[in-house]
Parts: structure tokens; C-alpha cells; sequence
């Protein structure tokens, strides 16, 4: 505890970091007061009965840092800015060409792929504003719109993403730590007054029912358990141990040290989450859009569609697959063991017992592939744990659980790494 405080006060007197974390509170406060703006044209009484009643949006309102509640000109938030990095990740593996800017051309090459990621952001919020505009049009949260309001609306949402994504990059420039991640943080910890007070009002306040007790303090000590499993997985590391050869320059000899590689069993983050809800919510996205048709035929699709939800067996079992799938396919496109044996070729230095070159890849993809296997089932147990605590509890406020403390949590070991080095650089 001393040493917390020691570091609140290193920070608060050195001139820099204070002004880096100043940067940031006043930032996130920022984004808050554009959440709190709404767009032209809402019916308050048919929102609130809206996103009460439907999980899909509840679930888009994590990634949008919370801007879906109010309907504000940052709905979007930093998803379409999320999405694009996502895409432009996955198109490496497609053009060489891209490949070739992210790996081979150093930071110029990696400046110019994230231009890309930024320039992707505009289509993507134009085309996600548009259909979430029209959904909400469709169940009358949106009335009495002209051709002139729509347009206007769809403008405004898209501004306000690419204006998040700005204040982003500024916060990750200027601050400390991930902007879009303290941006999606910030949205999840401004709900937490309400959870609670909703969770209080309803089963503690005016009258308390004693025969909940032993849920309430089986559920606390659950969840800090999960919490402490999440910290336990984002910092686990295989350590793969490396030797640098010895090497004669004139009457000087260098090298000849030991060090080791850090493979991470979480080496894909929250991203293959992203993945399998972006594909689970987008049948119940069409149902949705489709409701508004009379059309018999439609509105059977539609209600299959629709039946489609977080409360199903089906559900649970798909999401934990996608999730578990995904982990693999984003540490293959993100980690390239190949790179990593010719980097460390050139280097000179290898793996103990392995040969340089195609060997120590093969190696350095096997270690890898076992403990992503562990990375991938924890990633998939905590995006279904809130439907497994749902089914047991029967309490549906539960539902967003699991995704929203990893996101928290790991964006706080974050921050607090990225703390540390700033104070490691100042003390040095």
C-alpha cells in the first residue's frame, strides 16, 4: 500500500506524467459530455423500453463506450475505428503488399497501415449508422424524420466516430496508455452507479429478503475470483529461453548472453470476443430490421432470426466455439513464428537444442499453439460465464458480465504497466 501511495505522489510531482494523466481524465470527461448529446428526433419513453428489452444493443453499447444509451452523436463510438483495424489486420494474410508495409517497413510502414485503418473508419461508421438508424427507426425510437433528418443524422453519427477515434490516438499520443481502450473502459465504468443502484432498489432496498444473502456473498466472491483468474491469464508468459553466440570484433569479443522470448497465453486480447459477437448479434440485426415487414413469409424469418438469443443452449455452444476459433486464428495472424526465427538468425541468436532457421519456427509454433489452448477455453469460458450465472442466478443484469471485467481489467494492468515505465524512465 505504501508503495501505491509512493507512486500516486511520484506521479502527481513530476511535471510530466501529471500533466499526461491530466490529459487523459480531461479527455475521458470529454467523451463523456458528447455522450450525454443526443441526436434530433427520439422518443425518450420508446428508447428506454427498447434497450431494456434487447440484449443486442446492450452489447453493442460496451464497444461504443456507453454512447447507445442516450442515442448520442457517439453511438458509434470507436466500433467502425475497432472493426477497420480488425479488417486491415486480416487483409495481411490476403495482399502481400499490406504484409509487406507492416512487417518489412518499420515504423514509416506501420504509420502508413494505421492511415488505412482510419481511412476504412468512414465507410464502416457510414455503413453501421445507416443500419442502425434504420432499425431504430423501424421500432419508432426515431419519429417524425424527413429525407433532410436522416441525412443529418447519419452525418452527425459518423462525425462523432471519427471524433472519438481522433480523441483516441490523442490520449494514446499525448497521455498514457490505449485511448480506444480507456475510451470503451471509461463507457463500462460510467454504468456502474446504475447497475448498482438498479441491483440495490430491487433486491436490498426498502425491504431486505435475507434468503438472497448467501447469493450475494457466493456472487461477490465469484466474481473476485474471475477477476483474479483474468490477472492470472493476461500476465501468464512461457518463457522460451534464448543465447546470443559469441561473436570476435578486432581485440573485443560480444555477445554470448542469455535472455528469453515471453509468449503470452492470452496473446489475442478481447479481439476474438469482437469476433464471434460481430457474427452471433448480426442474424438477430437483420431480425430486428426485418420486423418492421407485414409480409408472413418475412416475419417468420424474422422471428427465427430473432429467437435466436443469449438465453439459448445453441447460443452458448456457438459463442464459446467462435471464441475458442478465433483465439487461434488472431494469434496466427498477429504473431509470425517464421519472422521471429529469422529475426533472431540475424541476431545470432537461437534457441538451446534447436537449430536455427525452420527448427526453432516449428518449435516456437508448437510452444505457441499449446498455450493458446489455454488462452482460447479461459476467453470462451468468461464470454459465456454471464449465461452460465444467468441460468443459475436467473438474474438477466449478469448478461454483459464476463466481457466487461475482462475488458476492465485488462486495460487496468495496462495502464498500471505502462505507469511503472514512465516512473522506471523518471527514476533512471
Amino acid at each position: 500500500m505504501q508503495n501505491f501511495l509512493n507512486k500516486i505522489k511520484l506521479v502527481w510531482t513530476d511535471t510530466s506524467l501529471r500533466k499526461k494523466v491530466l490529459f487523459v481524465f480531461f479527455s475521458l470527461i470529454l467523451f463523456r459530455l458528447l455522450a450525454a448529446i443526443p441526436i434530433p428526433g427520439i422518443d425518450t419513453l420508446e428508447l428506454s423500453r427498447f434497450l431494456s428489452n434487447n440484449q443486442f444493443f446492450g452489447i453493442l453499447n460496451i464497444f461504443s463506450g456507453g454512447g447507445l444509451t442516450n442515442l448520442s452523436i457517439i453511438m458509434l463510438g470507436v466500433g467502425p475505428y475497432i472493426t477497420g483495424s480488425i479488417i486491415m489486420q486480416l487483409l495481411t494474410i490476403m495482399v502481400p503488399a499490406l504484409k509487406k508495409i507492416y512487417h518489412e517497413e518499420g515504423e514509416a510502414g506501420r504509420k502508413k497501415f494505421t492511415q488505412y485503418g482510419r481511412l476504412l473508419t468512414v465507410p464502416l461508421a457510414a455503413l453501421q449508422g445507416f443500419a442502425l438508424l434504420a432499425i431504430l427507426e423501424s421500432q419508432n425510437i426515431l419519429v417524425n424524420l424527413t429525407v433532410f433528418d436522416r441525412i443529418t443524422n447519419l452525418i452527425i453519427v459518423v462525425a462523432g466516430s471519427v471524433l472519438l477515434m481522433w480523441i483516441g490516438e490523442l490520449v494514446s499520443e499525448f497521455g498514457i496508455g490505449n485511448g480506444v481502450s480507456l475510451i470503451i473502459f471509461a463507457g463500462i465504468v460510467s454504468r456502474l452507479p446504475s447497475v448498482i443502484g438498479n441491483f440495490v432498489f430491487t433486491y436490498i432496498y426498502p425491504t431486505f429478503d435475507s434468503s438472497i444473502l448467501p447469493m450475494l456473498i457466493g456472487f461477490v466472491a465469484f466474481g473476485l475470483l474471475v477477476i483474479a483468474g483474468i490477472v492470472l491469464v493476461t500476465e501468464a508468459e512461457r518463457p522460451i529461453p534464448v543465447t546470443y553466440a559469441k561473436r570476435v570484433r578486432g581485440m573485443k569479443m560480444y555477445g554470448g548472453g542469455s535472455t528469453y522470448l515471453p509468449l503470452r497465453v492470452n496473446q489475442a486480447g478481447v479481439i476474438p470476443i469482437i469476433f464471434a459477437l460481430s457474427i452471433l448479434l448480426f442474424p438477430q440485426m437483420i431480425g430486428t430490421f426485418l420486423a418492421r415487414f407485414s409480409n408472413a413469409i418475412v416475419s417468420k424469418i424474422s422471428h427465427f432470426l430473432l429467437s435466436f438469443t443469449q438465453t439459448s443452449t445453441l447460443y452458448a455452444v456457438l459463442y464459446f466455439v467462435l471464441v475458442f476459433v478465433f483465439t487461434y486464428f488472431y494469434t496466427a495472424v498477429t504473431f509470425d513464428p517464421e519472422a521471429l526465427s529469422t529475426n533472431l538468425q540475424k541476431n545470432g541468436a537461437f534457441i538451446p537444442g534447436i537449430r536455427p532457421g525452420i527448427s526453432t519456427s516449428e518449435y516456437i509454433s508448437k510452444v505457441l499453439s499449446r498455450i493458446t489452448l489455454l488462452g482460447a477455453a479461459f476467453l470462451g469460458f468468461i464470454a459465456i460465464l454471464p449465461l452460465i450465472m444467468q441460468h443459475l442466478t436467473g438474474i438477466t443484469s449478469l448478461a454483459l458480465g464476463g466481457t466487461s471485467i475482462l475488458i476492465v481489467v485488462s486495460v487496468v494492468l495496462d495502464l498500471m504497466k505502462k505507469v511503472d515505465s514512465q516512473i522506471s524512465m523518471r527514476e533512471y
